[in-house]
């Protein structure tokens, strides 16, 4: 019989006989092996037609995931096991071509397993368990017939020692297992055999829609290769991924599933007998997640192993390349070491192993990052929760500051998380370390041991660089908290430092912080280089990488991760706890709502802020709280509220739990939401009362003027509102609450007359009061008392005198006289104007769109760029002759070649010692090249963003937020700084390890560049689709990430009123839904990179087989078996870079959008400082406008308002003379403040001048003209540091002139009592003080530089009246033989001013001395005046 046939070519043997038995012809057995494999496929694939044509109709839910069946993942496994061994049944069966049956059964059992799967798959999704049938059957016809070849192997005496016998042993035992899965979903499902089949519903995940992260859900293949992710990814090339396209978490992803896992774990540590122990959040994190890590860390096990197979079959192909195997012809049982010796074999087992070790990391890294983001919003929700029990003094007293809770969200607990990452790092290495020094000694023999001493010598090394990268790492991230600390100072106060010519001053501060930074950034890249490279260059850098990451985590944990420790545990005694309040006691009578009895209060130290506080709070009445500043007014609300520590008495409330309060703080607090969903705060809408509210606080015309009405989104912190209206947007937000009780904590500080007697009649007197509601207010506005039903003085945190205005009248006539003095000297009412106001700019969208961000920013790295890529280039060129001579000097060192003697060892190896020398100093050079040239390039970029922007116009600052500024400041000066040069020297080495692995291959076997064209198209593809899916993830995760801290800042801000309201339960269900939405974005984020790297790493399997195939093809055309390795050992980088180059570019075109940002601020424009004069000895006093002032026109908020000057009818030829004391009045937005930013230039003259002795202002450099004048502004700036660095930041007065100044204002007696006086700390803004104490602070700031002209521009806002009228006699006495300039909105403060402009929508309509305006019965100023009284 000529040709191929089933059993044979050879008749003679008697291969068709079946007189002994039919069972006992070989052939007959392997025939009656093929009947199940046909079987299946005839009856399945009508079947799968069928049901591949019905998608459509299953129901609407995620059919294509929903896997219900018992046993899923061990079938799929167990199919590719079986998979596995079919190939090797058919590689054993192949190696005799004449014998069809050998290898016929194994091809079609292959086919008839990838069927089965698919058939599984399909029955399962479709929910048609009865179809399941079929496999039963076919797993039972193949096992009985496997089991029949089995038993005839062992009857024939064929054994363990024979290939064949394993294979059929194993198959009969994946049969039987398969078999077994079979019937135990018969038995679970009941779909078969039982009366009653059991019904499923589908997982609560899947029913919802929404739930669009499927990889819990999916098939095992799909998990393995991410498949589910395609259709995301394939589509973000037509259309962006937006949120609502990545949907929701499933609900164990989801932060409160994790968090209440967490807390479980924590509680159950709690010992009864020893309540005092802390539990520890280690602990808890391994109870709570160790299960995943223990599996990640199995996958990682696995494909650490499953890596040897790789050198081991490279060794193995090269041992047997040009050994010819000898073909039987006869049927020929082979042994397990003949079929490792084909070369064939090997490159398959080479490609196989690279894909299951490929597979098995990717899936360590997804669980190990699943595992960490589940972490991470768990602990975000711990935190938050912890911070809504923070005790108020914590955030007052600096113990607890806002950066440290953005430093825990932000940086803490993203450091865990990927701690958790490495974790498998920390047991894979050692088996790594162990199983390649045994593998090289099995190779090398006692030259492997000589390397692996060099290793263990260099551990401790390696260790103590670690270390020092650890210190290191944790100085530059308390360097950059320092520096971002001042930076965020100068940007709030940057109007401050403008008016006072201290930029530079602040800036210097800033740049020495940079540079210490800077010096910590060059130490670690130091570190980081001599580190990496210690070894030798030929070094896996995984092995030194992951011990620095692991050393470097480990040895910051009890540092960097303290706080987040500390979170749970330190904080303990000053936590602000929620204890109902002692039920009402016997004396508090029916009408009293709020009684404290002897109350003594604190802020967290011995000392009582409040001291022997007996009052009591009438029901449905107003009480109103009055005092000088500082006598712990706001402290009583607070201490009422429960915020401060009592050290001794009770606080009482007329019902026994204090249900919610309508609280207005004192410091305007608003959330980055629109105005409606400020004023709701989150209760239903009334149409009806919210209009009443708005009325009330005369909020309608400033609505009236947003761009989108009430539906306009505040900026953060009110950015694009001003004092009054965030302050009336807060009283609004009290008042619309349906509460019984509302405190107000000076609701009037930021308000003029006007809109503070229309507050007082509409909100307070008739909304409130037709309500029958309890007020509490607090006031310096002593007018008011009129309308108080009771009263309450204090004075040095004690009550002075609690009663009715008639009581205190009677019993204390002194206080009363005292008031009715205040009053007196005050005007009663404000100007009644029409409020006109400017148009905020809708923050809506706080970040800036980039786009096409990698074309341009590179540029920024070419000029040095380009030398770093020849030493680059140099340096793996240097690599590959290592290599190259390696294989050399293996292929003809002392080896007779050709009967040619080969070259002795001293031939080889000084060129070997220079080469490794030369690729050790330039691996050093360039590591260090481009981590400095980055720094250098980041060193520039802060220094010139610096300087731009502190010397830019004030207008740039009021229409550009300050968070988009910190933004370039922080984020994207550190991606500059640590991100960008590491990413771009290792997309660098990535390209030229991939281009060196190819050119090496092409070398060795040219053919290999015919199948490199297929393989680069597909790279072209895959990378293409995923660096846009990536960029919009990476845009998504940023996006959701900033609400996320920003809501966290907003709750630390707001912590007494979110607390006095009890609206923790919403604060914390809106944290966990901003939680969710940012790890779904990032866990999409990571399943694409895991999407990326499996195919980049399948393709460099692929790589793998086809040079090991191309190698094999060319070995008999005297192709060494060393260039054979060579080439393998290339190919095999290949799978661990390729996936690196798509990252890295993908990961440098999102961080040069950072570079763009910073350059797009680059081009602001700066102030005019330089001037057309020079410096000026002195700058007297006097100041002139002329007649030909005609203009001046200023920009705030985006908008541009016009400030006209009509001095037409002042009858005076040179223009305006300014006296020695002037005031300026006129109605809300008539131009007053602008006015005073114009005298220091700040403002843009078009027309006109201002002339200060005959100087023309705009000629002067502007740190001449604003270091002669002083300003005092209505909002008081402090600095953290201490108070002789407030009042002198030049350090140039003595402690004399600085005591002089507080005693001016008021202060010298408070600040001597303070622990170190002048050097008394001020925490970050000043908040240790209270607000009128700060307004004294600038008074005192002012008097410190005796300018010989001071603008007081409303100084007086947040100051009672009796410390007010103290201080305007002080002013006019310290000043007497200066300018002084006054813009108030109470006319009765410039009545004795020598002359008063007055101003009506920005003209200048009226100027003369107080009492010729008041003479002349028209004017406006009379009309002022009279409308006052």
């Amino acid at each position: 019989m000529a040709g191929l046939s089933f059993c044979g070519n050879n008749v003679t043997k008697n291969a068709y006989s079946v007189d002994t038995g039919m069972l006992n012809n070989g052939c007959f057995v392997d025939a009656l092996n093929l009947v199940p494999h046909v079987f299946l496929l005839f009856i399945t694939f009508p079947i799968l037609f069928i049901g591949w044509g019905s998608q459509s109709s299953k129901v609407q839910i995620h059919h294509n995931t929903w896997l219900h069946f018992p046993g899923h993942n061990l079938r799929w496994i167990l199919t590719f096991t079986l998979l596995f061994v079919h190939v090797c049944e058919i590689a054993e069966g192949i190696m005799d071509t004449n014998h069809l049956h050998l290898f016929m059964p194994a091809f079609m059992g292959f086919i008839a397993a990838t069927t089965s799967v698919v058939y599984y798959h399909n029955i399962e999704t479709s929910n048609f368990p009865k179809l399941l049938l079929a496999l039963f059957i076919y797993w039972v016809l193949a096992f009985i017939t496997k089991s029949i070849k089995l038993w005839k192997f062992a009857e024939y005496g064929v054994g363990v020692l024979h290939l064949r016998f394993c294979i059929t042993a194993l198959l009969v035992v994946l049969y039987g297992l398969l078999m077994a899965v079979e019937i135990n979903v018969i038995r679970v499902r009941r779909y078969v055999f039982f009366a009653n089949p059991q019904k499923v519903k589908p997982p609560e995940d899947l029913q919802d829609l929404g739930v669009r992260f499927l990889q819990p859900f999916v098939n095992l293949l799909s998990k393995a290769t991410y498949w589910w992710m395609n259709p995301l990814i394939i589509g973000a090339h037509k259309r962006p991924i937006e949120l609502k396209k990545i949907g929701k978490l499933p609900i164990a992803m989801r932060a409160l599933t994790n968090y209440l896992k967490l807390k479980d774990a924590y509680e159950d540590q709690r010992n009864a007998e020893d309540p005092e122990k802390a539990p520890s959040i280690w602990r808890s994190m391994y109870r709570a997640f160790g299960r995943p890590i223990l599996l990640s860390s199995t996958f990682r096990y696995l494909a650490d192993l499953l890596g040897f197979a790789g050198p081991l079959c490279i060794y193995g192909i090269v041992e047997h390349l040009n050994k010819k195997p000898v073909k039987e012809g006869s049927v020929y049982f082979m042994s397990s070491n003949e079929l490792l010796q084909n070369t064939s074999v090997l490159a398959v087992l080479l490609f196989l192993a690279l894909v299951l070790q490929r597979t098995f990391l990717q899936a360590s890294y997804y669980v190990t990052i699943e595992t960490g983001i589940n972490l991470r919003g768990a602990l975000l929700a711990m935190i938050y929760n912890k911070i809504l029990r923070l005790s108020t003094s914590n955030m007052s007293m600096g113990e607890m500051t806002l950066g440290q809770i953005n430093n825990l969200v932000a940086i803490e607990t993203n450091q865990l998380m990927w701690f958790l990452f490495l974790c498998p790092n920390l047991w894979a290495m050692p088996v790594q370390i162990v199983m390649g020094v045994i593998l090289l000694y099995y190779l090398l023999g006692t030259s492997a041991l000589i390397g692996a001493s060099v290793i263990v010598l260099l551990a401790p090394v390696q260790y103590l660089i670690a270390t020092k990268l650890a210190d290191t790492q944790k100085s530059t991230l308390d360097q950059s908290t320092e520096r971002l600390k001042k930076t965020t100072e100068i940007l709030k106060g940057i109007k401050l430092l403008k008016l006072y010519a201290w930029e530079n001053i602040f800036c210097d501060s800033v740049e020495d912080t940079r540079g210490k930074e800077l010096t910590s950034l060059r130490t670690f890249a130091l570190y980081t280089s001599i580190e990496t490279h210690t070894p030798s260059p030929s070094t896996p850098p995984c092995l030194v990488r992951h011990t620095h990451t692991l050393a470097l985590y480990t040895s910051m944990s009890s540092e960097t991760h303290i706080h987040t420790v500390a979170l749970y545990t330190s904080m303990s005694s000053e936590t602000h706890t929620h204890t109902p309040w002692p039920s009402t006691p016997p004396c508090l009578v029916r009408h009293t709502h709020t009684l404290v009895n002897g109350g003594f209060f604190t802020w967290g130290s011995n000392l009582s802020t409040l001291s022997d506080i007996n009052i009591c709070i009438p029901t449905g009445q107003l009480t109103m709280i009055v005092g000088q500043v500082g006598c712990g007014k706001s402290s009583l609300l607070l201490a009422m509220l429960g915020e401060m520590q009592t050290l001794s008495g009770k606080v009482y409330w007329s019902n026994k739990n204090r249900y919610s309060v309508g609280y207005a703080t004192q410091k305007s607090w608003l959330l980055n939401a629109t105005v409606e969903d400020n004023i709701t705060f989150g209760s239903p809408f009334n149409k009806q009362r919210y209009k009443t509210v708005i009325d009330a606080c005369s909020l309608q015309p400033d609505v009236d003027l947003l761009p989108f009405g009430d539906q306009t989104e505040i900026g953060e912190r009110g950015i694009n509102l001003s004092g009054g209206q965030r302050q009336r947007i807060c009283v609004a937000r009290a008042l619309y609450q349906n509460t019984n009780i509302v405190f107000l904590d000076d609701p009037f500080s930021a308000l003029d007359i006007h809109l503070s007697d229309h507050l007082m009649q509409e909100g307070i007197l008739k909304f409130l009061q037709d309500d029958k509601r309890t007020v509490v207010l607090v006031t310096h506005k002593l007018q008011y008392l009129i309308h108080a039903d009771w009263i309450i003085a204090m004075k040095d945190g004690s009550v002075l005198r609690e009663g009715t205005l008639k009581d205190i009248q009677t019993h204390d006539v002194e206080l009363y006289e005292h008031w009715k003095t205040l009053m007196n000297r005050q005007d009663q009412e404000l100007e009644k104007v029409i409020f006109t106001s400017y148009s905020p700019t809708d923050r809506r969208h706080r970040g800036d769109p980039v786009e096409g961000v990698l074309a341009v920013p590179v540029l920024w790295w070419l000029p040095h760029g380009l030398p770093h890529g020849l030493l680059k280039l140099l340096k793996h060129s240097v690599m590959v002759a290592i290599d190259y001579w390696l294989a050399e000097w293996t292929a003809n060192g002392d080896v007779p070649v050709n009967g040619t003697a080969g070259l002795p060892d001293s031939y080889y190896v000084p060129v070997f010692i220079i080469l490794c020398g030369a690729g050790i100093a330039l691996c050093l050079i360039t590591s260090l090249t481009v981590e400095f040239l980055g720094l250098s390039a980041a060193t520039n970029l802060h220094h010139n963003l610096l300087n731009k922007i502190i010397h830019a116009p004030i207008r740039f600052f009021d229409v550009t937020p300050l968070g988009q500024i910190l933004n370039r400041f922080s984020a994207d000066t550190n991606i500059i700084d640590q991100h960008i040069p590491p990413t771009l020297e290792s997309l660098t080495r990535s390209t030229l390890l991939c281009l060196s692995a190819i050119g090496v291959i092409a070398f060795v076997t040219p053919s290999f560049l015919i199948a490199l064209i297929p393989l680069a198209v597909s790279f072209y593809f895959i990378q293409k689709y995923f660096r846009v899916a990536s960029k919009d993830l990476q845009d998504l995760d940023d996006s959701t990430q900033l609400p996320l801290l920003c809501h966290f800042s907003e709750t630390a801000e707001g912590l007494t009123t979110i607390r006095a309201f009890r609206h923790e339960s919403r604060f914390k269900q809106k944290m966990l839904e901003l939680t969710d939405t940012n790890n779904t974005a990032y866990l999409f984020l990571s399943a694409a990179n895991r999407w990326l790297e499996v195919r980049t790493d399948y393709l460099g399997a692929v790589i793998v087989l086809t040079a090991a195939v191309a190698s094999i093809w060319s070995s008999g055309k005297s192709l060494p078996s060393s260039m054979v390795g060579l080439g393998l050992t290339y190919a095999l980088t290949v799978t661990n870079y390729l996936n690196w180059v798509v990252r890295n570019l993908a990961d440098l075109e999102v961080q040069m959008a950072a570079v763009k940002k910073v350059n797009s601020f680059l081009s602001t424009e700066s102030e005019n400082y330089e001037g057309s004069m020079g410096k000026l000895n002195t700058l007297p006093h006097q100041m002139l406008l002329p007649n030909t002032l005609e203009s001046l026109v200023t920009e705030a908020r985006q908008y541009t308002h016009k400030m006209w000057f009509n001095t037409q009818s002042i009858e005076q030829s040179n223009g305006i003379l300014l006296k020695h004391t002037v005031g300026i009045c006129g109605r809300t937005g008539s131009g007053k403040s602008s006015l005073s930013l114009a005298f220091f230039n700040m403002v843009d003259v078009f027309e006109g001048r201002i002339i200060i002795d005959g100087i023309d202002i705009c000629k002067l450099p502007l740190q001449t003209l604003r270091s002669r004048l002083s300003i005092i502004l209505q909002d008081p700036v402090l600095f953290s540091g201490s108070i002789r660095f407030n009042l002198d930041p030049e350090r140039t007065c003595t402690d004399d002139r600085l005591w002089e100044a507080l005693e001016i204002a008021q202060l010298k007696n408070m600040v001597k009592a303070l622990s170190g006086g002048l050097d008394a700390v001020v925490t970050e803004g000043g908040e240790n003080f209270s607000v009128g104490q700060r307004q004294l602070f600038c008074l005192a700031r002012a008097f410190v530089r005796k300018s010989s002209i001071l603008i007081m521009d409303e100084a007086t806002a947040s100051i009672d009246m009796a410390t007010e009228n103290v201080l305007q006699k002080v002013v006019m006495t310290a000043f007497a033989d200066r300018t002084v300039v006054t813009i108030a909105h109470l006319v009765s403060s410039i009545l004795e001013a020598e002359q008063v402009l007055v101003f009506s929508a920005g003209q200048l309509v009226e100027c003369d001395s107080a009492v010729n305006l008041l003479a002349q019965q028209d004017s406006l100023f009379s009309v002022l005046v009279r409308t006052h009284k």
